[in-house]
């Protein structure tokens, strides 16, 4: 069994505010719901022991029988192992990849998950794709790189945006996270500090940790970044990269502005600090387009940038791209030789089609995110008055600020219904942002509307000096 174990300490931050003494639910049910949450997101790692029941019940403050309920419950539901004299073990569920609620309320459905599902375009790109494959076939299939006519595309808008850019400077990875994963490999050591946005993406929180290295939050204020916090970050914690998410900055919606990338980019140049910029969001605007890339502002071509076509087209391509220097470019390819010999030629081809074709959809694609935005917001507002949140100019979601510690009690009360919520401590360390959700609009807005009108009233169990009556909703 792995001898990690989470201290008591770190699962009460982990746990936030769990109990709620008006449920009606008994207080070891309390538990379970919140601890199987945190199992969920990936906040408790896999075969990760728990603190004894003595320990936990001390710091938890309940009763040792209390404490052995809702650990009893979590062993017989799957997501615990238990060892005579070695404690219990973070487990999921055998032969599930998914939760099974406490409720019989239906399907599942996702609050928590920031991605569109495709358009009819993404089906012609892949009949496109096969009718190309013959071309390809008398070669092998392997390229490190990946296919040149699809680079010089994806360099040509760089070059649009105001980044002058090569196809030898561009190569196509297996998504945004994979790309990462790969830069991290070249780039760093066990133990390297790597500076983040507070919040940001969690599996760049995982790419990180999986890489040995130490994830340095700097937080972001209400207007975005703090380009001064960045800075003095960079000069006294000598960081080896910092990750930042400048464009539609996920969970928050935040779009950098072109004097900050200035700033930071002058900022990280003077401390030697790599940028690493992840555009997954970029194309996703609506009133206005983004300012040029952070690494346009990058003197010295130092900048290393990420994209994907996964929320721009659709998440099941699982293609992206890094662009940087020819020079690292040239030490990723290497790199990558010991982890995989390319990408798949069938999604470089339909993201080929795409990208030479996207002018005939994707403003179709922005109206619709944009209707369908104000319509989350409208509901939200009449559903959730004591919510607090700015229309996002880009992306996917809300980033959705509560009026009190309540993140995780109501995401796992939710888990009862069938719907899954992001909780803010998803996207933050050491279970920061229990104030917070993130609630995505990818959604048609009729299911959208129904996922909400579902969790109002475990919304006003937890507050229940909230009014209860529902205005009209059209």
């Amino acid at each position: 069994m792995n001898t990690r174990r989470t201290g008591s300490a770190s699962l009460l931050r982990l746990l936030g505010r769990w109990q709620q003494e008006h449920s009606r639910l008994p207080v070891y049910r309390q538990l379970a719901q919140a601890l199987r949450l945190v199992i969920l997101d990936g906040r408790l790692p896999l075969a990760s022991r728990l603190p004894g029941e003595r320990e936990l019940a001390a710091a938890l403050g309940v009763s040792r029988t209390t404490i052995a309920s809702a650990l009893g419950l979590l062993r017989d539901e799957g997501f615990l192992i238990s060892r005579h004299g070695a404690g219990s073990a973070i487990a999921l569920p055998a032969g599930s990849a998914s939760v099974p609620t406490l409720t019989g309320s239906g399907g599942a459905l996702d609050l928590s998950t920031a991605a569109l599902s495709a358009g009819p375009e993404v089906l012609e790109a892949c009949q496109r794709a096969v009718a190309q494959l013959p071309d390809y076939l008398s070669h092998t299939g392997y390229d490190p790189h990946g296919l040149l006519r699809l680079r010089e595309i994806i360099a040509a808008r760089y070059g649009a945006r105001g980044l002058p850019t090569s196809a030898d400077q561009v190569m196509l990875v297996n998504g945004a996270v994979s790309g990462f994963a790969l830069v991290l490999r070249l780039l760093t050591g066990p133990g390297d500090r790597v500076v983040v946005d507070n919040p940001t993406y969690p599996l760049a929180i995982a790419a990180i940790r999986g890489a040995s290295c130490r994830p340095v939050p700097v937080s972001m204020t209400a207007q975005g970044w703090d380009p001064d916090g960045l800075a003095a970050t960079f000069a006294q914690t000598s960081p080896r990269l910092a990750y930042l998410i400048p464009d539609y900055h996920n969970p928050t919606g935040c779009c950098m502005d072109a004097a900050t990338r200035e700033r930071v980019a002058a900022a990280a140049a003077a401390s030697r600090t790599t940028l690493v910029v992840d555009e997954t969001m970029v194309d996703l605007w609506y009133e206005n387009a983004p300012p040029p890339p952070l690494a346009a502002f990058d003197k010295h071509d130092s900048v290393i940038t990420l994209g994907s076509a996964g929320k721009t087209f659709w998440g099941g391509l699982r293609l992206g791209w890094v662009r940087a220097s020819a020079r690292t470019i040239a030490h990723l390819a290497q790199t990558r030789d010991s982890l995989e010999l390319g990408s798949p030629l069938l999604e470089q081809l339909a993201t080929q089609w795409l990208m030479a074709n996207e002018s005939d959809f994707l403003p179709a694609r922005r109206a619709m995110l944009q209707a369908r935005r104000d319509r989350c917001g409208e509901l939200m507002a009449d559903l959730f008055p004591t919510w607090h949140f700015q229309p996002p100019k880009g992306g996917l979601s809300y980033w959705v600020e509560l009026p009190d510690r309540l993140a995780t009690a109501f995401a796992a009360r939710a888990e009862t219904e069938g719907i899954h919520l992001g909780a803010g401590t998803r996207f933050g360390l050491d279970g920061a942002f229990e104030r917070n959700l993130r609630i995505p609009f990818a959604l048609e807005s009729t299911v959208l509307e129904d996922a909400l009108l579902r969790i109002k009233p475990l919304w006003h169990a937890l507050n229940p000096a909230m009014p209860s009556f529902k205005r009209n909703v059209v």
